[in-house]
């Protein structure tokens, strides 16, 4: 181990459980990731997790597994109630043991948690008892003393299912409102049997599970309990209620896993994977205080995407192992590159939730942003040498070009990007201007520290012509020249103060007292405009024409947004579109009603209306005799995802 990796001694230090030996304390926790089909693994979620384990992770735990029927919460989680599973399980565990991880899996019933089925129907959900939850709208049915008997047996055979095929051990998912969690909290779990009451009743669930799994396990089979240390919701468990819980529980599992949040509520699901706007691993305190209550060892998960973090929490004693899921997501290398003292070349994750969790949400496989390889490794997993080198041309420093140049040099070509402006990064430069979005701008660092990596030139200041294509004579040009603020012409627009959202993060304009932010796009930009001008003290009214503010955006990061928005006092109008000004009076149409909405005492209209791509250059080059790709937002325009997996394929394709 070089001098900059002695820096993390606690980090890469072994930790044993029984007689397993996990090489690092870096774990990847259980995340859905819609990779499965036919609810077994396949060939994709193997590819997906065999990547991190050759980047180095210490300890890889398997997304969920149901182990009833009722635990189907989506049509696409993974099923190990019955044999069909053990194949799939077992070249799984066979990839990753042979990189040097560790694998576990979860064993998991929802309770009332249920998102879906398979036919698009309501679902029928079973719980403690009849309580609904805020979030999915869900009236459960309450559990027979049979089926309970049912689910308890279910975990013992899900997990020697799992234990045959090859799995170092299991984990019982009780955290985020689950099923156990569920039967733990007092104002979920309503019944008066044995299974309801006193805690030592509500913690009987979790008892005969645990129980079943030791019954038909090994000895040296691990079982831990992952466990939300509070809910964070009203009526959700309590930090009090939780350790008391886990302190009951000392001894009777191999480990906690602590985490907090609930999947029960909006505000209690925003912490399930919280977003840039947390401080990284504000809930560690609280895991920290278990730590210190009980002898069962502690691993901690929740906002901690850098690996000096993950070591000042083992280095304290506040956690014996550190979950650090989307940060392999973004870089399945980082615990190599950390432990080699590489510390510039890792990849940061910046919280943005959209290509992880959010292609979740959308019913799609898992990916990054900042990293589109993830989830396709099938596809793009290891990059093929070009079969003939040729100079490559990329136009624009955003971050499709920057991916598109970055690959294409990885790959063998001569690559030189040329960028109009002094810094690269393109909208990703003001995106991180928002409130409480500076990690944003990680991307940029990044992405620009992969081009460097790949030997790509960088030229600043210099906007690409024709006249430069014809001087230069590339084989290829990458056009990634971006987009502008879409201005389309607003009656009245003359005798009013109008304005956009790039000038007023750029800090051009000057904004009046009471302001109206009108937004078409229905994402981050909207809402953060209106909370930067909130808190400058303005007076803010945002009219959005969807039907809630950030609409187009992951719904940790809409629904935390939304609090704040609502707590700094900003009048939002949903359905509305902008249709005209008049002096301080803004006009604007209700999406589907016939009377207009009236707006007075503006004095700055501020629009978030869209953008218009810069089609300059692909124009200009009409009739190049070399190969052209156009990408990212000069192609339409997206988001910096699109960006960035165009400019993966345009590096790809030459």
């Amino acid at each position: 181990m070089n001098t900059l990796a002695a820096a993390l001694p606690h980090l890469f230090s072994p930790f044993t459980i029984r007689r397993t030996r996990i090489r690092n304390r870096i774990m990847s926790t259980g995340h859905d990731t819609t990779l499965p089909t036919a609810f077994v693994p396949n060939d994709a979620l193997i590819a997906y997790q065999q990547a991190r384990a050759e980047g180095g992770v210490g300890l890889i735990v398997v997304q969920v597994a149901g182990v009833h029927e009722t635990a189907r919460y989506t049509s696409h989680l993974l099923m190990a109630t019955d044999d069909a599973c053990i194949p799939g399980y077992r070249r799984l565990a066979e990839a990753c043991h042979a990189a040097g991880a560790t694998v576990f899996g979860q064993l998991f019933h929802p309770g009332r948690e249920i998102l879906e089925t398979a036919e698009g129907t309501s679902p029928v959900a079973y719980a403690p008892s009849a309580v609904p939850n805020q979030r999915f709208h869900i009236m459960p049915r309450p559990l027979s003393p049979a089926m309970i008997g049912e689910i308890v047996e279910g975990y013992g055979a899900a997990a020697r299912r799992l234990e045959s095929a090859g799995l170092d051990g299991v984990e019982i998912v009780g955290s985020h409102g689950y099923l156990p969690a569920q039967f733990v909290n007092p104002r979920v779990n309503r019944r008066e049997d044995g299974y309801g009451g006193s805690l030592e009743n509500r913690l009987r669930f979790l008892r005969e599970a645990v129980a079943a799994v030791r019954a038909r396990t090994g000895p040296d089979f691990v079982v831990g309990l992952r466990f939300s240390v509070e809910d964070r919701d009203l009526d959700g468990l309590t930090a009090a209620e939780a350790g008391e819980a886990l302190a009951a529980l000392d001894g009777t599992f191999d480990y906690f896993n602590l985490t907090v949040g609930s999947s029960a509520t909006f505000g209690g699901a925003t912490h399930i994977a919280p977003a840039m706007a947390y401080a990284p691993a504000y809930g560690a305190p609280a895991a920290a205080a278990i730590k210190r209550r009980v002898n069962t060892p502690v691993f901690y998960t929740g906002r901690v995407n850098q690996p000096q973090d993950a070591e000042r929490l083992v280095a304290a004693g506040e956690a014996d192992m550190v979950g650090m899921t989307r940060a392999l997501i973004c870089d399945p290398t980082m615990p190599a590159k950390a432990q080699e003292g590489r510390f510039d070349d890792i990849r940061a994750c910046i919280a943005c939730n959209q290509a992880c969790i959010g292609h979740f949400q959308l019913g799609v496989p898992i990916s990054c942003i900042q990293h589109p390889e993830t989830g396709r490794e099938l596809s793009y997993g290891r990059p093929s040498p070009a079969a003939v080198v040729k100079t490559v041309l990329v136009a624009g420093g955003g971050p499709a070009g920057l991916k598109a140049a970055a690959v294409a040099a990885a790959r063998g070509h001569r690559v030189t990007l040329y960028e109009a402006s002094e810094r690269l990064g393109g909208q990703a430069l003001l995106a991180q201007l928002l409130p409480r979005r500076l990690e944003f701008g990680g991307i940029v660092t990044n992405l620009t520290r992969e081009a460097e990596l790949a030997g790509v030139a960088v030229v600043r200041r210099t906007r690409v012509d024709r006249a430069l294509v014809e001087r230069e004579r590339p084989d290829v040009v990458i056009a990634a020249t971006g987009a502008t603020p879409r201005r389309p012409d607003l009656p009245g627009a003359e005798t009013a103060h109008v304005v956009t959202a790039w000038q007023v993060l750029r800090e051009e304009v000057n904004v009046g007292a009471s302001v109206l932010v009108a937004d078409w796009r229905c994402d981050w930009i909207g809402m953060g405009v209106a909370e930067k001008l909130a808190r400058a003290g303005c007076k803010v009214r945002l009219a959005v024409n969807g039907y809630m503010p950030g609409q187009r955006i992951q719904a940790y990061v809409r629904d935390q947004w939304a609090g704040v928005l609502h707590d700094l006092g900003v009048e939002v109008t949903p359905y509305a579109d902008l249709y005209g000004v008049d002096g301080q009076t803004v006009y604007l149409a209700h999406v589907t009603g016939k009377e207009p909405i009236i707006v007075e005492g503006v004095d700055t209209l501020v629009t978030s209306l869209g953008h218009d791509a810069a089609r300059g250059l692909e124009e200009e080059l009409a009739g190049f005799g070399g190969e052209l790709h156009v990408i990212g937002d000069c192609l339409t325009p997206r988001t910096a995802e699109e960006a960035v997996l165009e400019g993966l394929r345009a590096g790809w394709a030459i």
